[in-house]
């Protein structure tokens, strides 16, 4: 019944009318010859129904008591009645299809089979009995396919109501999934990662006292593993109190929030990281990430401090990188590409990383595209994380996004895929 629906559409009661008044106007041309042609009355009857019909055509009610009107009048007035009789029982279709309340419908249907039985007052039996059955087409007609199509109309729109809340189920059904995945997330980081991370910060800040005479540069490698050890610890105390309790964080993969002040010294953070590891990184960081909103933030840091790592991890710590950070027309442009000319990595241990992955999951988040792949004998990592959560198109040139590698191999300097930290 899909067809009905959109045939008797109430957007287009203007275009029923017109054409319902065409077709009168089409008989009273061609079909009515037969009686000699129309007479002035039923003329000016006609057209008095067709500029009512289009006049009335958004109330029905209106329509109906206007069209029965006309009909009661053209019963003693003419012989041929078939315009007014069909724009009356057309009317009576109408305000079945749309009117409020279903006694508006039945009054209007007894309002018409009232009409059309006073041309029958006075006949014999025979003719009134014919006349009778005549409502079955006039009045029964009509009713019967608005009621039909009314009917159609109230279970489509009942099913899409349980459709949507079908849907909120599901969805109600998948929040709290999350939620309890994220709570044995949380767990598992306090009770075994965050364990661990705070047993390492521990044990390094008693080797920095207990070895007091250590070479200067021992003990700048002390004093950096424990400031990277407890970063790492705040880090994950952090991560673990916004998965127990996510709300006003958009997105799975944007877990924490960095304010926007203090983005600029954290990326500043990450570049000095990576050259202490060895490798050459040329900066260029726009003053605007300053004021770019918390979660856009936060990737950005993340997506650097992975990248820088995968640079030393892949490319070698002798390797030249430059990081490029821009705002534009409130879009972040972000990239990372390095020469990969440093020393060949040391093997890395199979098993699979998910630093590719995790990258691109956070980017698509955000509305971006993470776009991966070899610039000369180097690698390009970049994205661009829109204002409103829309990607843009990439550049023509972009390169094809690389599949991510089951389990990462070593692998002389050159093109090398990211791999997490």
């Amino acid at each position: 019944m899909g067809w009905v629906g959109r045939l008797f559409d109430a957007r287009d009661t203007l275009a029923r009318m017109l054409l319902l008044d065409l077709s009168g106007l089409g008989y009273l041309v061609f079909g009515a010859q037969g009686h000699h042609g129309p007479t002035s009355t039923q003329w000016v009857l006609a057209l008095v129904a067709f500029g009512t019909a289009l006049a009335c055509h958004r109330r029905p009610l209106v329509n109906l008591v206007a069209q029965a009107a006309l009909l009661a009048v053209a019963f003693p007035l003419v012989d041929d009645t078939t315009i007014n009789q069909v724009g009356a029982s057309w009317a009576l279709l109408e305000l079945t299809m749309w009117a409020g309340r279903p006694r508006t419908i039945w009054l209007a249907a007894g309002l018409l089979a009232a009409v059309d039985l006073t041309d029958s007052i006075g006949d014999p039996v025979r003719r009134l009995l014919s006349g009778v059955f005549g409502l079955t087409v006039e009045v029964g007609l009509p009713l019967l396919l608005g009621l039909v199509i009314r009917t159609t109309r109230e279970l489509a729109r009942q099913a899409e109501e349980r459709a949507a809340a079908e849907q909120r189920r599901r969805e109600s059904e998948s929040r709290a999934a999350r939620a309890d995945e994220r709570s044995a997330i949380a767990r598992e980081l306090h009770d075994v990662v965050a364990h661990h991370v705070a047993s390492m910060v521990l044990r390094v800040g008693v080797a920095r006292h207990v070895l007091p005479d250590l070479d200067p540069r021992v003990s700048e490698v002390f004093d950096d593993v424990h400031g990277t050890g407890t970063a790492a610890l705040n880090d994950l105390r952090r991560l673990v109190a916004v998965l127990r309790d996510p709300d006003g964080v958009r997105g799975d993969a944007a877990l924490t929030a960095i304010e926007p002040a203090a983005l600029p010294a954290a990326l500043d953070a990450a570049v000095d990281r990576a050259r202490q590891a060895g490798i050459t990184v040329e900066a260029d960081v726009d003053p605007g990430v300053g004021s770019l909103d918390a979660v856009r933030g936060q990737a950005v840091l993340r997506l650097t401090q992975e990248a820088l790592t995968n640079v030393a991890k892949h490319a070698g710590t002798a390797a030249r990188a430059r990081l490029a950070v821009a705002v534009v027309d409130g879009a972040v442009h972000w990239e990372v590409s390095d020469d990969g000319r440093g020393s060949v990595p040391a093997a890395v241990p199979a098993g699979g990383g998910h630093g590719l992955t995790g990258m691109r999951e956070r980017v698509e988040v955000l509305g971006g595209r993470l776009e991966a792949g070899p610039t000369g004998a180097g690698w390009r990592v970049r994205t661009v994380l829109p204002a409103g959560g829309v990607a843009p198109d990439g550049p023509p040139d972009s390169p094809a996004r690389p599949p991510e590698p089951a389990a990462p191999r070593p692998r002389p300097a050159g093109p090398h895929a990211p791999e997490p930290a």
